[in-house]
């Protein structure tokens, strides 16, 4: 009994420690927690509150009778999930086109970043800069309208170049062999040079005294870049792939929808258009808030396993 009675005594102070040390920081700093508050007000309003529609997913929802009265089902809406072969299909669909994203997408902010932090001429530097990011504040019903006038068959630029060469017009939002190239390509002018500013910034904190002596040892451009660059941005890169894998099941669902059409939906159907379909479109409001919560444990999941993996392989982690 004693020992036990030793401990708890010993535990009291160390809380009461801790404890103190925080009412003293909040009295201390009480401006900066002051500042939190509207953020946090933010994430309970807007991203914890809404979880309690999770409950939908395990029901038989009916708008009518609300949440309360509408019966339970159970798993009943996931069974239905995963033996439905449409779903199967929305599900490579979303895969592809993301790991599509991934392969072509992510490395470009890094390329440009790199070849940008090399201008010396600091206006065109900015001008460069300005011009490439400045896509990412069109919306994507915008950038689709601009699509499909420069690709369209029927007196698109492109297609006219196409058969000014002696080539056949290419249907570019109807041809399924091309619509996800499409959707790679667009997402890729719209996003890539407002990912760069993320990886410029990263290049700010790498120590210029590096390349000196690099250059002193007779390290030209290329080792500069392969043994100083890219080591001083792993931090980085690694925080935006864990963050991008998080994001893999998403797939860009905005830019899918305003850009996509029956003719192409066996290709280009993937999960956000799905449940935008089905849950709106047929008013299955249970069975579509079963394939979004599907989608939050893969990628919440995702995310660990990334950082989990990212943690034992390179020694560096988001947590």
């Amino acid at each position: 009994m004693e020992p036990a009675t030793t401990a708890r005594t010993a535990a009291a102070p160390k809380s009461k420690s801790y404890m103190g040390r925080l009412w003293s920081d909040i009295r201390k700093d009480w401006d900066l927690y002051v500042a939190l508050i509207p953020g946090i007000a933010f994430l309970l309003l807007f991203k914890y509150t809404p979880m309690y529609g999770v409950l939908i997913a395990f029901k038989d929802f009916n708008i009518f009778e609300g949440m309360a009265a509408s019966p339970w089902v159970g798993f009943k809406n996931f069974e239905r999930l995963f033996n439905s072969p449409a779903f199967m299909d929305v599900f490579q669909n979303t895969l592809i086109i993301s790991l599509y994203k991934i392969l072509f997408l992510f490395p470009l902010p890094i390329i440009v970043a790199i070849l940008m932090n090399e201008l010396k001429n600091m206006i065109f530097k900015r001008t460069v800069q300005t011009v490439i990011y400045l896509p990412h504040f069109l919306s994507w019903v915008i950038v689709s309208g601009l699509f499909i006038d420069l690709l369209s068959t029927n007196g698109g630029l492109v297609n006219k170049l196409i058969v000014a060469l002696g080539g056949q017009p290419i249907a570019f939002f109807l041809d399924n062999s091309v619509f996800r190239s499409l959707l790679v390509a667009t997402a890729g002018w719209k996003e890539v040079g407002w990912s760069t500013i993320v990886y410029l910034a990263a290049l700010t904190s790498i120590d210029p005294q590096l390349y000196e002596a690099a250059k002193i040892d007779g390290a030209g451009k290329w080792k500069q870049t392969l043994y100083i660059t890219l080591p001083g941005m792993v931090p980085v890169i690694l925080l935006m792939f864990i963050l991008r894998l998080g994001s893999i099941l998403e797939a860009g669902t905005e830019q899918i929808l305003v850009m996509y059409n029956p003719s192409v939906y066996n290709v280009a159907d993937v999960i956000g258009t799905y449940v935008y379909r089905i849950g709106l479109g047929e008013q299955d409001y249970s069975f579509s808030t079963a394939v979004g919560l599907f989608e939050s444990v893969i990628a919440f999941f995702l995310i660990v396993t990334g950082n989990a993996l990212s943690s034992k392989f390179l020694k560096r982690g988001i947590w």
